[in-house]
């Protein structure tokens, strides 16, 4: 099994798909080899992700309509949600690239780990079908349907925090899980939030995702942070 597929936990059938899904369009021009670049499966994997993602929200609120869907489909699936999707993978160790585009960071570069992992869903729809397409999508996005089951308005109690605190300093809030009670099919669970080494709020819920957002809305209400007060 190749590394990556051991990583995403998927077995090629047709390891040509993998190899068209990793090859940018860099390396495709420096070998003069016309097609062979993931921009054709970027495409289909975008069509492939928007189809699963709308689907499962239209199974969880049977009770919104299409505009409430459609900027909650758009909360999920961000070029910047796309890329830490492949950051969590490595993605960008397995691209095969151009010499120039290798030379100028492009491993790192977010749009090609943006692009890399839509290619990457889409030559996995084209090998194993829609049900193994949804089982990677959902194991990438199960903390972003978490949170946004939890929140399904477009209030973003953590966005709002770190547009907070990164108007004071660049550092970012962290998030930890501080305990868990109860049984499994009712377990609850405890997380704080913390910044520049002070704890800003604490708080409870179903999931994991669920217990950082009650944490960062303690937070706001609170305002222990140091400073100017630059949210309202």
């Amino acid at each position: 099994m190749d590394p990556i597929e051991a990583t995403i936990s998927y077995k090629f059938a047709n390891s040509l798909l993998l190899a068209e899904a990793l090859t940018h369009p860099s390396l495709a021009r420096e070998a003069k080899r016309s097609r062979f670049d993931n921009q054709r499966l970027e495409h289909l994997g975008d069509a492939v992700i928007q189809l699963i993602l709308t689907e499962e929200l239209f199974r969880l609120f049977p009770d919104f309509g299409e505009g409430q869907l459609t900027k909650m489909r758009s909360r999920l699936v961000s070029r910047e949600a796309l890329c830490q999707f492949a950051q969590k993978i490595s993605l960008g160790q397995y691209l095969l690239l151009g010499k120039g585009e290798l030379s100028s960071g492009g491993r790192e570069r977010p749009s090609n780990l943006a692009d890399a992992f839509e290619a990457l869903s889409g030559a996995i729809y084209l090998d194993g079908g829609l049900e193994a397409a949804r089982d990677f999508i959902f194991t990438n996005f199960r903390d972003h349907i978490e949170e946004i089951t939890a929140q399904p308005e477009e209030k973003n109690p953590k966005g709002s925090l770190q547009e907070c605190l990164q108007a004071i300093t660049p550092s970012s809030p962290t998030y930890r899980l501080v305990g868990q009670e109860g049984p499994d099919h009712l377990k609850f669970f405890l997380a704080e939030v913390k910044w520049e080494g002070l704890v800003l709020g604490q708080g409870s819920g179903r999931s994991k995702q669920e217990a950082e957002i009650s944490a960062a809305t303690e937070a706001l209400r609170e305002r222990r942070w140091e400073g100017e007060k630059v949210c309202e």
